[in-house]
């Protein structure tokens, strides 16, 4: 796919539409590696492309650390300043980026369902300043997953902030998913990084597995989840390959990294006088099946050779 992009963007160098010293302001809601890797793909679409950072273009990257206040003063900052396209990742930093201009072009990246998020009403038409990619992870696979690697779970416990949008959306379709095949969902909420172990500790002796969906929360503070997990013994599955790199048993998904350089990509068509209105939100593609045989062992769980025997990748 990289090279696809790749090739995209090279017969898309045209003539920009904008002037020198362009500005691209990106911004995530918080620092983890999935989001990061959004980040450099982003950064790297446009150089491929001729923005070469610091020539043709300023690429400023700024951080709302888990704060939702942080990230509006980031989006208002970007507008005061008047750059000339904004690049938030994850579901909170786009709703600011929005509420922040109608004007000044907007490419979303890693969000869940725009629509529900309330950023588009059309995923074909966005319509106005905005348009991006969608990273919905495939939580139907998740939940097969689950079931073969732990074939007696009977209860999925789930960890997420009922203050992402994003986060909301998965857990309604975990809760569909799982009960489809006769699972129970046992929920434990954390509104910001400090919470999630303790709510990692509410669902020891009550579930028979831990989700972690794409909750930038959560995700930020993985590690206090999974110490709680491998002393309880009590196997955890991400929605997002970049997690089990992390400690998490397994994932099906796709490459953050790509998903940026497909984001950078809508960048480029806009820089070249596309209007973003225009252009259709576009959602990430892949289906890696990543697994941590080592995570796998400390959580008390054997993988079915089967499930090895089809991984894109295994993590020792």
């Amino acid at each position: 796919m990289r090279k696809l992009v790749y090739a995209l963007l090279a017969t898309a160098i045209a003539s920009p539409a904008f002037a020198q010293d362009i500005t691209v302001g990106v911004t995530a809601i918080v620092e983890h590696p999935a989001l990061d890797a959004v980040r450099d793909g982003v950064r790297d679409a446009l150089a491929a492309a001729g923005f070469e950072d610091g020539d043709e273009i300023t690429f400023v990257y700024e951080s709302a650390q888990g704060d939702g206040a942080i990230a509006a003063q980031i989006a208002n900052q970007f507008v005061g300043e008047g750059y000339d396209i904004i690049v938030p990742i994850s579901t909170p930093s786009a709703q600011t980026a929005l509420a922040a201009t109608s004007t000044i072009p907007i490419v979303f990246a890693a969000v869940t369902d725009p629509v529900a998020a309330g950023l588009v009403t059309d995923l074909d038409a966005p319509g106005g300043n905005i348009t991006g990619t969608s990273d919905l992870t495939p939580v139907d696979q998740h939940v097969a997953l689950i079931q073969e690697i732990v074939p007696d779970v009977g209860t999925i416990g789930v960890i997420y902030n009922p203050g992402e949008a994003n986060a909301v959306v998965l857990v309604d379709l975990l809760k569909q998913f799982a009960g489809a095949a006769g699972l129970s969902v046992v929920e434990a909420t954390a509104n910001s990084s400090s919470d999630v172990q303790a709510a990692a500790q509410s669902l020891v002796g009550r579930v028979d597995a831990i989700y972690i969906p794409t909750d930038n929360t959560v995700v930020s503070a993985l590690e206090s989840v999974i110490g709680v997990a491998e002393q309880a013994d009590i196997p955890v599955f991400s929605g997002d390959t970049e997690s089990v790199n992390r400690g998490t048993l397994a994932s099906i998904g796709f490459n953050y990294y790509e998903h940026g350089l497909q984001a950078g990509a809508i960048v480029v068509r806009i820089l070249n006088g596309e209007n973003p209105g225009d252009i259709a939100v576009e959602f990430a593609t892949g289906g890696d099946l990543v697994i941590n045989t080592g995570a796998a062992e400390r959580m008390g769980v054997t993988v079915p050779q089967a499930v090895l025997d089809r991984a894109s990748s295994i993590v020792e």
